[in-house]
């Protein structure tokens, strides 16, 4: 793996999603188990987990489909995201 900033950057955004996910415990601890529309039971920290490994898959297959243009995965990704934490 080649160490560039981007790299770096990605395992600081790594390190502040678990920092944030902390503080967020703290201050609300039960991490708000709900039923979500995959009928599952989730918490933050598994809504949290869905949320990178599908971003490692949309920005593969980015990467496997459409090439290097990773921003616009990137932006499919916060979405989804967002999705995630919102509906599941």
């Amino acid at each position: 793996m080649a160490w560039t900033w981007q790299t770096a950057a990605f395992f600081l955004f790594i390190i502040l999603c678990f920092v944030v996910m902390v503080l967020w415990e703290k201050k609300k601890p039960g991490g708000s188990p709900r039923r979500g529309v995959l009928g599952l039971d989730t918490t933050r920290g598994d809504r949290l987990f869905i949320s990178l490994l599908s971003s490692a898959y949309i920005h593969l297959g980015w990467l496997g489909l459409i090439g290097p243009m990773l921003w616009i995965a990137t932006i499919l990704s916060f979405v989804f995201a967002i999705f995630v934490f919102r509906y599941v």
